[in-house]
């Protein structure tokens, strides 16, 4: 008998595995939560690559976990299975954090470090991911079975915090803190490999405490072996007239007539999984796409208060916490006073509707968020404003084009760049410019598919014409774009928040980007004077802003021109699609738990276990796919995964139809009480239609 609680039944060995879980999860979540980001702006890749690599690595931790169910049954047993993957674990995130440091090494070996060190996280949360609950689960005495349930209880309640400040913190440590003159990703994943460390110290400290069962055998591959001789012992039968009224009834030579109908249950099962993996491919867009679809939104909340793109994650597990009992006490109960049967699958199904729905509102959303963006110039064309600094209005002309009919005014905000055609891929075109009745000419070289500023200024009675590349791509981090053009004969130095700018005399220019807020008084100094503070006002989400530096009444002043404009949506617009999709993983993934848990018998739930995390890693897989293949418009590929969900629940409601509940029970009372007369005419058990069937356990939560 292991120590207990004061005056419990609770094993006090089961305090160390729900620390060790929180630590854990709050590793994996945190981790992930600024994953996109860091692929976005430390890595550079772009948003479908960035998304593929998301995927890819969320699909890995769903394959993994076969691995470390077979590792535990077959081998190690399940507490060495949890200490030799976590220090796996532990290697993954101290080589994903090193890979985060600019100073170690190049880009490619940034690259290298971050793939290795996911590999490896991915193996180690997988492998342990079977293991873990179900190790909890065999501290208790077969007898407490109250105790075990508020158990798992407080297990996933742990699983949820950690995942809840995980989701606030890391993405805080991110781009709160500074280091190597950026944003800090080494910290935010620096942070997560600590509490991994904790993790893994927390479970080894309370060894002598386990109740530790050794392995008994892997259930998988003998379903697997089973299935195995079935197919074979059927294609080699050469008795002609031998028939089976079931397939698997050819393995009947070599297995048992049990362990055979057992498998049958569990087929019945994972045919209806097949169109699962559709529900997690929208699912798991909400540490992607959305998250991306986050950072060109406006995130203040007043003047006090700014959330980050990758905190919004924070909310589906806040969700969870309230709709659980929302959904068990009072929807679900009303439900049922309107004469509609609820059943599992009924559930499920309506929790396809409403993941579809919410990416209906992720589909409004995106069609207003793009607004704000400036769309690259088509191939042959490059996009052009011009800025007039000449002190009086003036015409341009571009030989062989109708653009900028009117006249300029002088600091004229141009407000909207302009499709100039090229003749070529690399072009030089002739531009007039006609000022005081004097016309000037410029040769100018552009690219296509490129954005540029015209500058045109007088110096003397010349004017000048001075082309400058321009960004019109929003960060990835939402934060404003701001660039300083100096018309004085003296660079300047300007401090806007913690960001320097040194300024070029005589018409040079600098661009960076700087935190989102309010800037009425910014520090500045002219060669070794300063010069009073500028007024540079409101600098917003996702915009892109230029001041032009003039000299008015002996003063140095900011004109502000808006190259981009601000996110002009805000986040709290996401919320919608949030409340949705958490609705809909209440119905659908609690309730799939549940549904596979009791239509499994008691040694095939393992396997069953499998099969569920086979349909989330494929669900991934499906958005990798379209992300890289696809390549549509944002808010078309929100349309067509919501259209095709709607598609899929179709089919899964006329598979739902047909399906007929069983009670594991049964076969244990068949095989128990009737040895002989296990079997009917068809070898088949017989059923009993339970639709009505109370489910045996609720668990609450899906973040294993």
């Amino acid at each position: 008998m292991g120590k207990k609680l004061c005056g419990t039944n609770y094993p006090l060995s089961i305090c160390f595995i729900v620390v060790n879980e929180f630590c854990e999860r709050f590793s994996y979540y945190g981790m992930k939560a600024v994953l996109t980001l860091y692929f976005l702006s430390y890595l550079k890749w772009d948003k479908d690559l960035s998304t593929a690599i998301y995927h890819a690595f969320s699909g890995l931790c769903y394959f993994t976990p076969i691995l470390g169910a077979i590792i535990a049954d077959s081998w190690l047993g399940k507490f060495k299975t949890i200490i030799y993957l976590s220090i796996v674990y532990v290697i993954g995130h101290v080589i994903k954090s090193v890979g985060a440091i600019p100073t170690v090494g190049n880009t490619d070996v940034h690259i290298a470090l971050s793939m290795v060190g996911l590999i490896l996280i991915a193996l180690g949360t997988g492998g342990i991911k079977p293991c873990v609950a179900a190790f909890g689960g065999d501290q208790f005495e077969e007898q407490h079975i109250k105790e075990r349930q508020k158990f798992f209880s407080i297990f996933y309640m742990s699983i949820n915090a950690g995942s809840v400040l995980s989701t606030l913190i890391t993405p805080i440590l991110r781009s709160e803190v500074k280091c190597f003159d950026s944003e800090c990703y080494a910290l935010a994943f620096g942070v997560p490999a600590a509490l991994m460390v904790v993790a893994l110290a927390v479970f080894i400290f309370g060894s002598s405490m386990y109740k530790k069962t050794p392995p008994q055998g892997n259930v998988l591959g003998e379903v697997c072996k089973c299935i195995g001789f079935a197919i074979k012992n059927r294609w080699r039968s050469s008795k002609p007239g031998l028939q089976r009224k079931h397939w698997l009834d050819w393995a009947e030579d070599m297995y048992p007539k049990r362990l055979i109908q057992e498998i049958k249950m569990v087929l019945r099962v994972l045919v209806l999984y097949i169109p699962l993996p559709m529900f997690w491919a929208l699912f798991d867009q909400q540490g992607s796409r959305w998250t991306l679809q986050a950072t060109r939104m406006n995130m203040a909340f007043g003047n006090s208060f700014t959330i980050k793109p990758d905190q919004m994650q924070m909310l589906n597990a806040l969700l969870i916490l309230v709709f659980v009992p929302i959904f068990d006490l009072i929807i679900y109960p009303l439900v049922g006073l309107c004469r509609i049967k609820i059943t599992p699958l009924r559930k499920m199904a309506t929790g396809m509707v409403f993941a579809a729905l919410a990416f209906g509102a992720a589909t409004l959303v995106e069609i207003n968020v793009v607004k704000t963006v400036v769309e690259p110039a088509p191939a042959g064309h490059s996009l052009l404003q011009v800025y007039n600094l000449a002190g009086e209005d003036i015409s341009v002309n571009f030989a062989g084009s109708n653009l900028f009919q009117q006249p300029i005014k002088h600091l004229q905000d141009p407000l909207e760049y302009e499709t100039l055609p090229l003749g070529g891929s690399n072009t030089e075109l002739h531009v007039d410019v006609t000022f005081a009745g004097n016309t000037s000419k410029c040769t100018l070289s552009f690219e296509e598919q490129k954005a540029y500023s015209l500058i045109i200024y007088k110096e003397d009675t010349k004017i000048n014409c001075e082309r400058v590349e321009d960004n019109i791509k929003k960060n990835e981090d939402g934060s404003p774009n701001v660039r300083f053009l100096n018309t004085q004969t003296e660079a300047i130095n300007i401090t806007v928040g913690e960001t320097e700018f040194y300024v070029p005399s005589d018409y040079g220019i600098i661009n960076k980007s700087v935190d989102q807020g309010s800037y009425e008084a910014v520090g500045c100094s002219l060669g070794l004077t300063e010069c009073e503070n500028l007024n540079l006002g409101l600098l917003d989400f996702g915009a892109s802003y230029t001041f032009i530096l003039l000299q008015e009444s002996g003063k140095i002043v900011a004109n502000k021109m808006v190259d981009v404009r601000e996110n002009n949506v805000h986040i709290a617009w996401q919320i919608p699609q949030y409340a949705l999709i958490t609705a809909g993983e209440v119905m659908f993934s609690i309730t799939g738990l549940e549904f596979s848990y009791s239509q499994a018998p008691t040694n095939m739930k393992s396997v069953l276990q499998a099969g569920w995390l086979l349909t989330v890693a494929f669900g991934n897989v499906i958005v990798l796919i379209v992300a890289e293949g696809a390549g549509l418009e944002q808010w078309i590929e929100f349309l067509l995964f919501g259209g095709l969900l709607l598609a899929v629940c179709v089919i899964f409601s006329i598979m739902a139809h047909f399906y007929t509940y069983v009670d594991p029970e049964q076969l244990n009372k068949l095989y128990s009480e009737e040895p002989g007369k296990e079997e009917d005419d068809g070898g088949e058990i017989k059923k009993k239609e339970i639709d009505d069937m109370p489910l045996k356990t609720r668990e609450k939560s899906t973040r294993l």
